[in-house]
């Protein structure tokens, strides 16, 4: 499944410039070499947003070198304000901005609320809804703008928009259908492991990188992803599927174990932990291009033990939990998001993801990095102001270059 939002920020038709001039106006440099980052700076002693600085005040580095800073877009309460007007922006294609603004014009925030029904069991389809529900009086406020998606069943794909009704109607759509446990046992195994569990890890993550590829080409706004799942595990279970495996084989464990086409530890599984990790890698990396923060919420809350018709170990359980909580951590860590995992008190997490989401600034410059083959650049913001505490993200990604024919 991939789904395409389309941005367009702009400006009506009659004001657009004529074919002629994009022609001549190159839009490579600033696709490509304009960088932007989020920066939230809190006062040490009070933990109040500085809603006051200039742009004289920052200073960023990049693989240690200062960089000249050409945008810097203020927004504080949910307000727009821009200390320095960024460069032009280019022709962008892809997401479809409404075209009315709120009569308030106090837009500022985006949030794409990203709904992983393939990794949510089906009875957590209650808790996701309440979930959702939630975040409709905690987060999501008049004059925000937010698109949702669902990668499996639940079929929800909606543009970006300001009309509240749209999240108020995706809800009752939601309906998980993530695999249980009995299903990853039983279904069929390959050198990658349990064939469907990687194809709908497959399908979320080709999904969501195609969505931070479309968010790109949104500038000088807090990108907010909520990411509900149940999170990442490519090897689970490993001894219930052995078992399961003698069972139909007619074989002893022991017998399987030693033979390196039925055991899950000795296939090409033993590279699962590393090919999950590359996952979230390309994951993260295609997040930070494009500005965005995942704030990852697991629904299932405070996890103790498996259901009582769940028929898994207690330590494979604790495992598999284990596992799939760290991935929605790498997701949250790497982009400078929080992850809502094994925890029930979602109405303080979403608070604390509405105060992040509307007190921030964004600085944007040129890097002056001559070096295409340097594509990871570690980034560091300071400002002049004392006692005051800087967050941003510390790396970027530069995109592949386009492969030649």
């Amino acid at each position: 499944m991939v789904f395409a939002l389309a941005v367009t920020t702009g400006a009506p038709s009659a004001q657009q410039p004529a074919p002629q001039q994009n022609s001549q106006q190159p839009t490579f440099r600033v696709s490509v070499d304009l960088v932007t980052t989020d920066v939230i700076v809190r006062d040490s002693r009070t933990g109040q947003f500085v809603s006051d600085l200039k742009v004289d005040e920052f200073e960023v580095y990049e693989d240690g070198v200062k960089q000249d800073i050409v945008s810097l877009v203020l927004t504080h309460g949910g307000r727009v304000f821009n200390v320095q007007a960024p460069p032009p922006a280019p022709v962008q294609e892809g997401i479809i901005l409404p075209a009315a603004r709120p009569t308030n014009d106090a837009a500022g925030r985006v949030f794409l609320i990203f709904i992983d029904d393939l990794h949510l069991d089906f009875r957590l389809t209650p808790r996701t809804r309440d979930l959702m529900q939630r975040m409709l009086r905690n987060l999501v406020h008049e004059g925000d703008m937010f698109g949702i998606v669902s990668t499996g069943t639940s079929s929800i794909s909606e543009q970006l928009t300001y009309d509240r009704q749209v999240l108020e109607g995706a809800i009752s759509r939601v309906t998980g259908s993530g695999l249980r446990p009995e299903d990853i046992i039983k279904t069929v195994q390959t050198s990658q492991g349990p064939a469907e569990l990687r194809y709908r890890a497959h399908v979320a993550f080709s999904t969501a990188y195609q969505l931070m590829r479309n968010l790109e080409q949104l500038r000088n706004r807090r990108k907010a992803v909520i990411y509900i799942s149940s999170g990442y595990d490519f090897n689970p279970f490993v001894t219930s599927r052995l078992k399961y495996q003698a069972e139909m084989f007619g074989s002893s464990v022991e017998d399987l174990e030693l033979d390196p086409f039925t055991n899950p530890r000795m296939q090409g599984q033993q590279f699962a932990e590393a090919d999950l990790v590359r996952e979230l890698a390309e994951l993260t990396r295609a997040a930070n291009r494009a500005n965005a923060t995942f704030y990852t919420i697991d629904p299932r809350g405070l996890v103790a033990g498996p259901d009582l018709d769940q028929q898994v170990e207690t330590q494979e359980w604790q495992e598999h939990v284990r596992e799939t909580q760290d991935s929605l951590r790498v997701l949250a860590e790497q982009t400078g998001g929080i992850a809502v995992v094994n925890q029930n008190d979602f109405d303080r997490a979403l608070k604390r993801i509405d105060a992040e989401t509307s007190d921030y600034y964004v600085l944007g410059y040129y890097s002056n990095n001559p070096d295409p083959l340097k594509r990871t650049r570690r980034i560091e913001v300071k400002t002049r102001r004392d006692g005051a505490q800087v967050w941003s993200r510390t790396s970027y990604t530069l995109p592949r270059p386009p492969t030649t024919q």
